[in-house]
């Protein structure tokens, strides 16, 4: 686990390691989400990069009779 240091101005700076494992670049955005007492950050990925990720999911879902 990486400690970060809020800067005077509330900045923070994203740890290398993190960095490379998340593949982030200079000028991504990311979005910030306050969930219960912490911070979550989300890189937003470019709708191209996103295909695929869903290969191999379980798509046979049981289904009420009413439903199609």
């Amino acid at each position: 686990m990486e400690t970060l240091t809020v800067s005077p101005k509330f900045q923070i700076v994203i740890p290398k390691t993190i960095r490379d494992d998340l593949h982030l670049t200079a000028g991504q955005k990311v979005q910030a989400i306050a969930y219960d007492d912490r911070i979550e950050l989300i890189p937003v990925r470019p709708l191209p990069a996103m295909r695929g990720f869903l290969k191999g999911i379980e798509t046979d879902v049981p289904r009420d009779e009413d439903r199609a």
